[in-house]
């Protein structure tokens, strides 16, 4: 058990830096809206980590295989986070509610930030493909043990938030340096992030099958 929770930390840590949407969007929630709200936000991403793994697991490579030849799951998740993005990039956001984003009252809807966070996770079918990777090149390491699978990947996932925590902590110092034009910038530039993350979906679904293969992107995690 030590040594699979020894295997599960560094992954968890890794996962935690893996640049995607939600790396970003944590980052841009806890700076502009705050410790709790940016808290609240991932433990929405890590509900819908939560629901891939058990998916993933009584799954297995049937379902890996599946996804390769339904490359319009890409293009329809794509397609929503392009169209996000273009959103968050285009909306011109009111001067005064900028400045009450910089107060101590700013009122933050937690519930809303949740299923943000759940929905932009749970949209991405490049998420679910890496847990599916994960498990299939884990899994004869755990001997296909139930609790070994449990303890590996609450493990993993527990160190994915704590690794998390302190990302909050230190984007939310950053807050002190803000002002209503640099809260514009960053959220264009979330904007053009997620747009460009969408796009990466989309090409994904029009490559060739040979291009979604199972077993390169299992070889590839295992690298």
């Amino acid at each position: 058990m030590i040594d699979d929770i020894q295997a599960a930390i560094p992954l968890g840590f890794f996962l935690a830096f893996m640049i995607g949407p939600v790396f970003f969007v944590l980052i841009e929630t806890s700076v502009t809206k705050g410790f709790r709200a940016a808290v609240a936000f991932d433990a929405g991403v890590i509900i819908a980590d939560i629901i891939f793994i058990g998916l993933a697991y009584f799954s297995s490579f049937q379902l890996l295989e599946n996804l390769s030849n339904q490359p319009g799951l890409y293009v329809f998740g794509g397609t929503i986070l392009t169209v996000y993005g273009l959103i968050v990039f285009l909306k011109k956001p009111n001067r005064n509610d900028l400045k009450a984003q910089l107060s101590n009252a700013f009122k933050v809807n937690y519930i809303e930030l949740f299923i943000k966070g759940f929905l932009l996770n749970f949209i991405n079918v490049g998420v679910l493909i890496f847990w599916l990777g994960i498990i299939i090149v884990t899994g004869p390491s755990l001997e296909n043990d139930i609790n070994r699978f449990y303890v590996f990947f609450g493990s993993l996932i527990l160190a994915y938030f704590i690794t998390d925590l302190f990302k909050i902590v230190l984007a939310k110092q950053l807050k002190k340096q803000l002002t209503p034009v640099i809260i514009l910038k960053i959220k264009k530039l979330l904007g053009i992030i997620l747009i460009i993350c969408g796009l990466v979906l989309i090409t994904k679904g029009f490559l060739p099958k040979d291009k979604l293969n199972p077993q390169t992107i299992i070889e590839e995690i295992g690298q």
